[in-house]
């Protein structure tokens, strides 16, 4: 009779055990989209791992053109479940507000709000980085003049030469903004390809140029850049979180607790540390991100 109750026990126990996996796979993949820049590309790995490790099959497609423009409207029609975004960029380019109206806390309560209300999506977190623009010189330039923040630029502007790529230099909020808030008069602004700028602040072309704070070649030691403080606050911030539709938050129970291992997780010079890794050194973007979150301790090794 025991061996008959044991038996029946165990089959009981296998069943409810398979009803869970099942309804894990009946849920259907998670579906992750990624925009088309190496720091996307690493995030996207980051989370497919965690969401793997949820027990969750995941679907991963990188690089989707246009990035917010088309990843946004897809989303709508349930042709993904969720993306790293970043605050700035829902707000003025999905929500359509004005850049800088609301400060970061009461934005990511908006966001979240609006959010749900027009599209039945909610932001996860916030992963800690916030990859705004920045100002970068060489350490050698930042030492003889003493440059901490960008303001310390005003006194020696016009012994330094600026580059900055053409969008930079011509969009209303770029370089005419920067110079005009901070008193800037440079000795020459010249006009440098994107993927040329950092070579030639290297090579002594230039001595400023504008960047991002998560840019690969800020990550990188030997490189020895810095990026100056942005004292008087000019830049609106684009912290990096997850945009989630609710209904796969509710097909996937364990899915928004998985998402949160990434809250708080990386800096900016820790993200710029990964880009470099990736972009310059070649490492792979799933290694990358998976070392990374086994150092952080969030998936077993």
């Amino acid at each position: 009779m025991k061996q008959k109750i044991l038996a029946c026990l165990l089959a009981l126990a296998a069943a409810l055990s398979l009803s869970a996996c099942g309804t894990k796979s009946a849920a259907g993949p998670v579906k992750i989209a990624t925009k088309p820049m190496t720091e996307q590309y690493i995030l996207g790995e980051m989370l497919k791992l965690l969401v793997e490790d949820a027990g969750y099959e995941v679907e991963l497609t990188k690089g989707i053109g246009g990035g917010t423009n088309n990843i946004h409207p897809a989303m709508e029609k349930g042709e993904f479940d969720l993306y790293p975004e970043y605050t700035s960029s829902g707000w003025v380019m999905v929500l359509g507000h004005e850049a800088g109206a609301v400060d970061d806390r009461e934005m990511l309560d908006k966001l979240k709000t609006e959010y749900q209300d027009k599209f039945q999506m909610t932001w996860v977190g916030l992963y800690g980085f916030n990859n705004t623009y920045t100002i970068a010189v060489r350490e050698e330039t930042a030492r003889q003049y003493g440059l901490k923040t960008t303001s310390d630029l005003a006194a020696a502007a016009g012994e330094l030469t600026f580059g900055g790529n053409p969008d930079y230099l011509e969009r209303a909020d770029g370089f005419n903004l920067l110079a005009s808030t901070y008193g800037l008069e440079f000795k020459d602004v010249r006009d440098i390809d994107i993927g040329l700028k950092y070579q030639a602040l290297q090579n002594g072309d230039i001595d400023v140029t504008n960047a991002f704070t998560t840019d690969a070649q800020l990550g990188s030691e030997s490189a020895k850049l810095v990026a100056l403080e942005d004292d008087l606050h000019l830049q609106v911030n684009y912290f990096c979180s997850t945009v989630v539709r609710q209904d796969a938050l509710e097909k996937h129970p364990g899915l928004e607790a998985a998402l949160l291992k990434l809250d708080g997780l990386l800096s900016d010079g820790e993200m710029a540390r990964l880009n470099y890794l990736v972009e310059v050194e070649g490492a792979d973007e799933r290694e990358a991100a998976r070392n990374f979150l086994v150092e952080k301790g969030v998936l077993k090794g």
